[in-house]
């Protein structure tokens, strides 16, 4: 069985790809039966969409693999702390577990300003595993921005 490294790596990659086509570098994979089923990262600008993030483009190929909508027993690694719409599809796919890598201060909505995926008064919670490679995760971002000022 892979581990939550293992996985992170793979978002990361996916982040890096981002980054490379002058989007905000961020990556997502979702996995099922330690298997990745869908990878995607940020594509706003190329898709001029602005719900086109990394979270929203994995679960929509995860569905699509699936054929349903609904991604129980899965988890999705994602290398930035997801904002309230990215927070939002998850719940609403019914992912078990959330692993992500850096904290948001400034959009995060698991733990940094708000905790949408424990709300107890929401139909669906989801596991949070959270810090994983963080340090790696926050300084591929800080770098992107870096050369873009």
């Amino acid at each position: 069985m892979h581990d939550h490294q293992y996985f992170m790596l793979q978002a990361i990659t996916e982040a890096q790809t981002a980054a490379s086509e002058g989007e905000v570098p961020v990556g997502a994979v979702i996995v099922h039966a330690g298997q990745i089923i869908a990878s995607a990262h940020n594509q706003r600008e190329q898709l001029k969409d602005p719900t086109a993030h990394a979270e929203i483009i994995a679960i929509t190929q995860a569905t699509n693999s699936f054929e349903s909508w609904r991604l129980e027993n899965c988890t999705i690694y994602v290398t930035l702390e997801p904002c309230p719409m990215c927070a939002g599809a998850i719940l609403q796919s019914r992912i078990n577990t959330l692993v992500y890598g850096a904290d948001d201060p400034k959009s995060g909505a698991v733990k940094s300003l708000y905790t949408l995926l424990n709300d107890s008064r929401l139909n669906h919670q989801c596991s949070v595993v959270s810090g994983i490679m963080a340090e790696r995760c926050g300084t591929i971002l800080t770098d992107f921005f870096k050369k873009k000022r």
